[in-house]
């Protein structure tokens, strides 16, 4: 029997020595055990990444929800604060005891400039159409009457319109010149 520090002979079964018809540069394949090893702890790795991914998202989802509620709960708070020095000068206005009608007037008129300066600044834009052609996607006719002017063209606003930015938010009223075919 040989020695347990010498090798065994070359013709024993279980011979570990390298070939030497084998390439140098091929690495020993590691066992079975260790590969599975290996992808166990890939696999964990990767779910890890993925709840971390996942818990992430649902952060992410929950704090837009909440920054989305409070841009509704809040959108007017910018105008809100525009809008309250003309709320003081109307009721400054109505305070007054013994005011002479045009001192009211003046007052009034202070406070509508005050408003057309907080609708200027929130782009709220009056839509005013007299002597336009009519568009049903800014106007809202009423009637239409009999007129010298080119026929659908607003020739008398009921009542103003607004647009905020480009959004018509409510469409003037409006009266429109009939075709002159039906005038006979």
């Amino acid at each position: 029997m040989p020695e347990p520090d010498q090798p065994s002979p070359q013709g024993s079964s279980n011979d570990t020595s390298i070939d030497p018809a084998a390439p140098a540069d091929v690495a020993p394949v590691p066992d079975t055990e260790e590969l599975l090893r290996r992808a166990e702890l890939k696999a964990q790795e990767h779910h890890d990444a993925w709840l971390r991914a996942k818990a992430e998202a649902e952060n992410i989802r929950k704090r837009t929800a909440i920054e989305l509620t409070n841009a509704y709960k809040y959108a007017v708070e910018a105008i809100a604060a525009d809008l309250l020095p003309v709320k003081d000068s109307l009721e400054a206005t109505l305070a007054a005891d013994s005011a002479a009608l045009e001192t009211l007037r003046s007052g009034v008129d202070l406070t509508l400039k005050q408003l057309n300066a907080v609708f200027a600044k929130a782009n709220l834009r009056e839509i005013n159409p007299i002597g336009e052609k009519f568009d049903p996607h800014r106007h809202q006719a009423i009637s239409m009457l009999p007129s010298e002017k080119e026929p659908n063209t607003i020739i008398n606003v009921l009542q103003k319109g607004y647009s905020l930015h480009d959004r018509v938010i409510r469409p003037a009223l409006v009266t429109v010149a009939k075709p002159k075919a039906d005038q006979a």
